[in-house]
């Protein structure tokens, strides 16, 4: 689908969508727990749908009382042999683990970009814990035959921290106590929604600066009513929006977040947006725009609304992480650099881990790609705000991977 998105202001009060990181955990565990857990403030992007159908396939009972409210019945008891998770990276690292407590054959299949993001970082540690592995060369599809025993193991972080958390929430349910030693650990605020939700479900994970983790086998989730919290994902694009076009505010999300996007806050006043907060709304705001230096290294999807913050900014901008775009839904550093040349904005990663973006006239009446990536998709949305012709977005409906009503929101924002 070609989106066409023409150059307007925008002004008014939107909800963001659940946070998928959240939800997706929140589902594994719901998985996981013997008995019926109720998840509330539900939405249903592509990501979080393929949580629902990997939770099925390994034994649970999902209802949908309403259009969001969640029921699961738990219990890990497989109707299949293959788990299909779609093109949610999340979904790989994270029921992998949870498969390898089966002590039968399942083979994880995606499709899309996913065939092309990194595995490998998962055979050597499932091995490890007593778990026959099946890989496609560090790649999907992987066939994985537990049951996982738990021990001692050493996972390299550096890549992701998806794979982590798969352990993290699986291995309580092992025969025996597990430690894990993790070598450069990134995104480690999404680590800390992972051991917040495994408390709330009653399981107590250990760690020593996200380096040693303790996990005590023999553990159980307890069922429970769970409320999934706004996405700051989405909420940090909607308010690099406010602050570039107008004034947005945003509801259902708090400040005290553990999600790591929560960060954008410090780039929006930095490159000296009006923020506002009041209780669990936050309000951007058009000021004058100047350069700003950020750390993305632990929040990495914050890249793509960040590169639109820094064109509307004057002067060059430094955002450091870019090592951390390689392995996304593109490679978004690359990605970014393309289109918004296209835009007449300087992009610059040649050097190692950096991008800088140099603010200017943003320039339109273009096509641009999305590279079938929903946050580039986004970005380039709000970028075509301030363009003098507006942008045609090719395949815009890759936002439907975790904000199926972005556009829609964005038009109902709109005042000129």
């Amino acid at each position: 689908m070609d989106k066409s998105v023409p150059r307007g202001r925008l002004q008014g009060i939107v909800a963001p969508p659940c946070s998928k990181s959240y939800a997706q955990r929140a589902l594994a565990v719901s998985l996981l727990a013997k008995g019926e857990s109720t998840l509330a403030n539900m939405d249903f992007c592509n990501d979080t749908l393929s949580a629902i159908r990997c939770i099925e396939t390994l034994g649970a009972k999902v209802a949908r009382p309403d259009d969001h409210t969640v029921v699961v019945r738990g219990g890990l008891n497989p109707v299949s042999q293959s788990l299909y998770v779609g093109e949610s990276g999340l979904s790989a690292r994270l029921f992998t683990p949870i498969a390898s407590l089966c002590n039968r054959p399942m083979t994880i299949i995606g499709e899309g970009t996913l065939l092309y993001r990194p595995m490998d970082m998962m055979i050597a540690p499932l091995r490890a814990l007593g778990v026959e592995v099946r890989d496609g060369g560090g790649h999907l599809p992987i066939e994985v035959t537990g049951p996982m025993s738990g021990g001692e193991i050493d996972v390299d972080g550096s890549v992701s921290s998806q794979f982590v958390t798969g352990l993290l929430l699986a291995l309580p349910l092992a025969e025996n106590d597990t430690v894990i030693n993790v070598a450069g650990a990134v995104s480690k605020p999404y680590l800390d929604m992972t051991i917040d939700i495994a408390e709330h479900f009653g399981v107590a994970i250990e760690h020593n600066d996200y380096e040693q983790f303790y996990i005590a086998g023999y553990q159980s989730y307890t069922p429970t009513k769970y409320s999934i919290e706004g996405d700051w994902s989405a909420a940090a694009m909607l308010l690099v929006a406010g602050a570039v076009a107008g004034e947005v505010t945003v509801s259902n999300i708090s400040m005290l977040s553990k999600q790591a996007d929560v960060a954008i806050c410090d780039a929006l006043v930095r490159a000296g947006a009006e923020l506002t907060s009041e209780g669990e709304t936050i309000t951007a705001a058009h000021r004058p725009l100047q350069a700003f230096e950020f750390d993305a290294t632990n929040c990495p999807d914050l890249f793509p609304a960040l590169a639109t913050l820094a064109a509307a900014a004057e002067g060059e901008s430094t955002i450091i992480g870019t090592r951390r775009l390689e392995h996304k839904e593109s490679n978004r550093a690359e990605a970014i650099a393309k289109e918004f040349g296209k835009l007449g904005i300087e992009v610059d990663i040649s050097t190692e881990n950096i991008m800088k973006i140099r603010g200017g006239k943003i320039t339109g009446g273009v096509e641009v790609e999305s590279y079938g990536d929903h946050r580039m998709a986004m970005t380039l949305a709000v970028a075509a705000l301030l363009s003098d012709q507006g942008l045609t977005i090719r395949g815009a409906e890759c936002v439907a991977k975790s904000y199926p009503e972005f556009f829609e929101d964005l038009e109902r924002l709109r005042y000129e």
